[in-house]
């Protein structure tokens, strides 16, 4: 059962990491493909200074979709289907974080998850025309429990529904989600938990 999440116009549910903790990006892929459905693309907002994503050979319809309206809006980001979602890179800089908002807004009625740095989390949060309505930080607990604690408190503070994933996804999830291929009910996918954060779920 699917019921409103943290979808909308120019929403977003926020993804980071704590310290050096691996695997957000496939968990941020992963909270992506479970909001997307067969009419509604969920768009993955990345911030990097990587290569742009490549697209798959299998995308549906509406990731297709969305990515030709991404691509003629912002023509000098790198956009690329990816089964059922689409996944966009902006720099992970000033420049980026300021484009942010307007590719949001081109997701109309489905979700925006936003894979962040640490360093870029708080302006992240703090830009004009993001709205956020949740967060996960991926997190070694038995390393950074203290910051992660205190990391948790600050977005909790700020109005937002807050998951820390202890773990990364298992390998083979995780390439699945990369590539846009890991519905809500497979095998490795995110807990029950964090997927109410985008709305799947009682």
């Amino acid at each position: 059962m699917r019921r409103p999440g943290v979808s909308g116009p120019g929403e977003a549910l926020v993804v980071s990491r704590v310290g050096d903790a691996e695997g957000s990006l496939a968990i941020a892929a992963a909270l992506a493909c479970a909001a997307s459905e067969a009419d509604r693309a969920a768009l993955l907002l990345e911030l990097t200074d990587g290569a742009p994503p490549r697209s798959a050979l299998v995308a549906s319809a509406a990731a297709r979709s969305l990515e030709e309206r991404l691509a003629a809006h912002l023509p000098e980001a790198g956009v690329a289907s990816r089964g059922a979602l689409c996944h966009l890179t902006l720099p992970a800089g000033p420049e980026g974080l300021e484009r942010a908002p307007a590719a949001l807004a081109l997701v109309r009625d489905s979700l925006g998850v936003v894979h962040v740095p640490p360093a870029l989390l708080q302006a992240t949060l703090a830009l004009p025309g993001l709205r956020a309505g949740a967060a996960v930080l991926r997190a070694d607990l038995g390393r950074d429990r203290a910051l992660t604690a205190l990391a948790a408190r600050d977005l909790i503070g700020r109005g937002l529904a807050v998951a820390v994933a202890k773990k990364p996804l298992p390998w083979v999830p995780s390439r699945r989600a990369l590539f846009g291929a890991l519905p809500s009910g497979a095998a490795g996918a995110p807990p029950a938990r964090m997927l109410r954060l985008v709305g799947v779920g009682a």
